[in-house]
């Protein structure tokens, strides 16, 4: 089992695990609130599937955070796939704002310890990761990342909201971007139902 550490974040990378992950943009700026920069972050999900990282069960792109359920592939670390989801965004974002609003960069400084200074579009650190080990978990995770926008109060109904993998979910349409539910485990007789949210 390896372990990976970000600040207070442990990550195991278990063969098998599911993973929910969350992750925020820095000092909790709005950063996802245009269409531009979900659509990026929508295009790094389709890369790290591409790069045959992982397959993507469920996703939710809210204005200052995301949340993630992934099953890795074999091999396929939890840091290398954030690195994948996250310096691509990154790069995009900022090379649009000095471009199209230089003016929003100071909100964007960020001075490290060692007094170097970057540009950044993620807060630091890890985020948030939970293995997922039970069918009946993995389900009941999907039913909470495609109810936050309703938690939130930004919509009536979770297939009301774009940026999500509900209504790719209740159509069957790979729109906009491929889910994997082939490789899904189906809840069984006797598995605990998740929870209504």
């Amino acid at each position: 089992m390896t372990t990976h550490n970000h600040k207070s974040c442990k990550r195991y990378d278990i063969d098998g695990d599911a993973h929910h992950l969350t992750f925020s943009c820095y000092r909790g700026i709005p950063l996802l609130s245009k269409e531009r920069s979900c659509r990026w972050l929508l295009q790094a999900l389709q890369l790290g599937r591409e790069k045959e990282q992982f397959h993507l069960w469920a996703y939710v792109i809210m204005p200052e955070h995301v949340h993630l359920l992934l099953w890795p592939k074999k091999d396929a670390t939890i840091s290398e796939i954030l690195t994948t989801l996250k310096q691509s965004v990154s790069k995009r974002a900022v090379l649009w704002i000095k471009q199209n609003a230089p003016q929003f960069l100071p909100r964007l400084e960020d001075t490290q310890p060692n007094g170097k200074r970057s540009y950044r579009f993620w807060q630091r650190g890890g985020g948030y990761d939970r293995n997922l080990r039970s069918v009946a978990d993995i389900h009941e995770k999907i039913e909470y990342i495609h109810a936050n926008p309703v938690r939130r109060g930004l919509v009536a109904t979770p297939d009301a909201w774009q940026w999500s993998s509900c209504l790719a979910w209740q159509t069957g349409r790979d729109e906009p971007i491929t889910i994997d539910r082939s490789s899904l485990p189906p809840l069984m007789p006797g598995d605990k139902r998740p929870h209504s949210t």
